[in-house]
């Protein structure tokens, strides 16, 4: 049966868990080696990996691109508009030839639906890049960095700051399966869909204050406001002004506490300079770990892990 990672749920905890294992351990045995040498193993040689592109990258786009690499394989990136899906062919038909192909898809797209058509039409796995609804590779990075920086999930209380997007979606998705409590700060109007928080098993609140939600808090996440070509820019950026991060608000987390951003980041919006460029921040290694979160995810579909 084809493993597709569409959403974390799709692994389950005990496929997270072990996925997040791999990481730290491939991630140690390469201390100090140069980015492009390939793991000893070389696990997926042969093994390449078609990646479309219908929204602007940076980190998926070099993550996985040496995530495969590493691993022993290669890919074949493409921009959705350079390829005849950008011309009217249909997801389901591109699916199928680049199933004939390559051996495994990653996809970035905008609906949620193009991904699941994709998954429905292709014979090898398909992985989510990211679409509206979920962002799930990120996640495996923000789990695998706070598994690195000894906070143990089962317990945790992260607190989610600004826009209820599809970062918050599969945050709130992690907490169910891993067992960790999310209190996000919403202003009406961009709050989480009712399903959003669902997923979450109970384990997931949604308020109005932001002081409520990052009080006692052991994580710190937000997000960019304003997506790329996003309408009404002015106006939400007005009505999320109260949830930026800022050091007042960081001081009512708990002492330890952790801040994250998927990135990029818009400092002075969301963020404060002072909470995501300070000591409590782990941006960069969150943004590295994409890398090594991306090869288990790899791994994973190809049935090597779990």
């Amino acid at each position: 049966m084809t493993r597709h990672f569409l959403s974390l749920s799709d692994a389950g905890a005990d496929g997270v868990a072990a996925m997040i294992a791999d990481a730290i351990d491939r991630k140690a045995a390469r201390a100090g080696w140069p980015k492009g040498r390939v793991d000893g193993d070389a696990p997926l040689a042969g093994r390449v990996l078609a990646m479309v592109f219908e929204k602007s990258s940076t980190r998926t786009r070099f993550s996985f691109d040496m995530a495969i690499r590493q691993l022993g394989g290669t890919s074949i990136v493409s921009d959705a508009g350079a390829m005849q899906l950008g011309r009217g062919e249909t997801v389901a038909d591109t699916a199928r030839i680049l199933s004939g192909y390559c051996d495994a898809i990653m996809l970035r797209t905008d609906a949620h639906e193009k991904l699941e058509e994709m998954a429905a039409y292709a014979s090898v796995p398909v992985i989510n890049g990211l679409t509206d609804a979920s962002h799930p590779c990120q996640i495996m990075a923000d789990l695998l960095t706070l598994i690195e920086h000894d906070k143990a999930l089962p317990g945790l209380k992260v607190a989610w700051l600004g826009d209820g997007n599809n970062v918050l979606a599969s945050i709130a998705e992690a907490a169910g399966l891993m067992q960790f409590d999310v209190v996000a700060a919403c202003p009406q109007g961009f709050q989480p869909d009712e399903e959003v928080t669902a997923v979450g098993g109970g384990r997931v609140r949604v308020v109005a204050d932001p002081a409520e939600a990052i009080a006692g808090a052991d994580v710190v996440v937000t997000d960019t406001w304003i997506s790329m070509g996003q309408e009404g820019a002015a106006s939400k950026l007005e009505a999320l002004a109260p949830y930026q991060v800022t050091p007042t608000l960081m001081s009512a987390a708990k002492p330890d506490a952790v801040f994250l951003h998927c990135l990029p980041a818009h400092r002075g919006e969301e963020v404060a300079a002072e909470v995501i460029d300070g000591p409590q921040s782990l941006i960069w290694p969150e943004a590295e770990n994409r890398l090594h979160a991306q090869k288990a995810v790899l791994r994973w579909c190809f049935g090597q892990i779990g």
